[in-house]
Formats: C-alpha cells, structure tokens, sequence
C-alpha cells in the first residue's frame, strides 16, 4: 500500500489538526454568526457551482476512505445517494480515522483543484495507487490542509467518551442562550432531540436562537474546579450554580469559533 513520502505518523489523541487558527472571527452582529469564506456544501463544489479552481474551502460530510490515510469521498449523504467530492490529504500528517467509522462524519478545509493524479503526485511528494483513483480523474477534488472529525450531535452526547479531548467541528441549531458564555445546540426542530451545553470561549457574541451553525470546539466533561481554572468566565453566580446543578460530569463543547451552516434546508428541514 503506498504512503506518503516521510510520513509523519500521530498518536490517536492528536489525529485530528486545529481549525482555531483557519476560522479567524472579527467583531459582528450578536443576531448572526461571522461568514466564514469558503463555507459550501458538498453538492456546490462537486458542481463546480459559485466555486474557483484554486479557491479555499471548507465542507463536512460522511467520510468513506480511499487508500487509507491519504484519500477519501465525502459525501451529503450516504443513504440517499446524494452528491460526493473526492479529497486528497495534504497536510502531510496521516489521518488515521476510527474502525467502526460508518457514518463518520468529517470537515476538511482545502483547496479546490482538478484530479490529475501525476500532477498532485509531483507537487505534493506524494505516492498514490493509481488504479484506486480511475474514475476520479479530471473530477474535481479538495487538496485538504486540516481536518476535523464532523460527528452527529446526538453521537457526542450519548457516547462522550470516544470524543473526549478531541476538536471537533458540530453543525446544530441554536436552542437556548443561558447567557453570554452559554447556550445549549441541537440537531434540529423536534422536541425530543438530543442537545448539547456549548461554552463561548470565542469571545464572540453568540447568535440567535434557531440559528443553524458549526461550532469548533473540543469536548470535555463539566467539572465545575478545572473550568475555573482553565477559563476566563466571568458568569453570573446563579447559572453559574444551575449550570454544575445540571451538567457535572456530563460532556460539553468548549468553542473557539462559530459560523452559519453552509445547509441552507435539507439538513434541518
């Protein structure tokens, strides 16, 4: 099985790049989460729709791999057949996704290109299999730089423990602002559906209930003494107190950046 060139191998508690630094946030309205360039779907950049060769990128969805590490097919959404763009990573770290990882979902940011293996093979030193990327070829493709597990909410919230320490990027809606370091998301409208409690450390104005957005974060249980400890927040003393009442030892996200999903309906509706 071919490799990279000089791979860089990474333990499993590592796999997976920061995006903190790839989604610098500016000051903005607290009724709307910061555009972020190059926020697509899937279906946009398979048909090359409002998308330029060379233009950076970023896009979620479920991952089916390639050749091991090195390449993978993303794709809306498996059960339904729905549109599928190829991604070649990059960032010269292998990304060693979980065994059981159907439905896995990952996000990748990267740039928009055309497969033309012998040309990404040059200017990448890297050493594919070419019979795996046939009917690939002359399609367009994302050369990836950063990637970031993508999982359902409702994964996160009912098994935490594969998620624990790990960024990761979760796309959900806005349910309730507790204040301004707090809000829980969910993955839709039902009023069952799972949710989980968001810590702002973005420093950024959170948006408006029912907004739909990706939050980047890493995942971490509440325990009310490291929190004081690792995090500036200067909350009220009341849901200061309701908040470890209802969440100690339950997981939580703590965020560094939040944007609109790029899923306008489908996803949500």
């Amino acid at each position: 099985m071919s490799t990279y060139k000089k791979l860089i191998s990474i333990g499993a508690g590592t796999l997976f790049l920061s995006l903190a630094s790839v989604f610098a946030l500016t000051e903005t309205s607290p009724l709307q989460a910061e555009e972020v360039p190059g926020n697509f779907t899937i279906g946009e950049i398979a048909d090359m729709e409002n998308v330029a060769i060379g233009e950076q990128v970023t896009v979620r969805g479920e991952v089916e791999e390639i050749e091991p590490g090195m390449s993978f097919v993303l794709e809306e959404d498996k059960l339904i057949g729905e549109d599928e763009i190829t991604v070649i990573n990059v960032s010269n770290q292998m990304l060693v996704l979980p065994e059981d990882s159907d439905d896995l979902g990952l996000q990748v940011t990267g740039e928009v290109g055309v497969l033309v293996l012998a040309d990404i093979e040059r200017d990448y030193g890297l050493d594919l299999d070419p019979e795996l990327y046939a009917e690939y070829e002359n399609k367009p493709v994302i050369l990836a730089k950063s990637m970031v597990l993508s999982p359902e909410l409702e994964d996160v919230s009912e098994n935490p423990e594969n998620y624990y320490g790990l960024e990761i990027a979760l796309e959900g809606e806005i349910d309730e602002v507790r204040n301004a370091y707090t809000f829980t998301l969910k993955e839709g409208e039902l009023i069952f559906e799972d949710e989980i409690l968001v810590i702002n450390n973005s420093g950024m104005p959170i948006p408006a209930e029912d907004e739909k957005v990706v939050v980047i974060g890493q995942v971490r249980p509440y325990i009310q003494a490291e929190f004081d400890r690792d995090y500036d927040l200067t909350w009220d003393l009341d849901v200061q107190q309701e908040i470890e009442a209802e969440y100690t030892e339950k997981p939580v996200l703590v965020i560094d950046s939040i944007y609109p999903s790029a899923e306008d309906d489908g996803l949500f509706e």
